[in-house]
């Protein structure tokens, strides 16, 4: 599988405040890919994260 994106272990976050601990993620090249989950899991933030608007 040919992947667009991959991350291995992410920790993301604003500051001192993390958000997403030791994530793994890949997001195969020509599919779709969708993120789910409930309010306030991280969901935009891992898409900032990846798009590399959040240091």
């Amino acid at each position: 599988m040919e992947l667009a994106m991959e991350g291995k272990q992410l920790v993301i976050g604003y500051g001192e405040k993390i958000i997403i601990l030791a994530m793994d993620v890949k997001i195969p090249k020509g599919k779709i890919t969708s993120i789910i989950g409930p309010n306030g899991c991280g969901k935009s933030t891992l898409l900032k994260a990846l798009a590399r608007i959040l240091p």
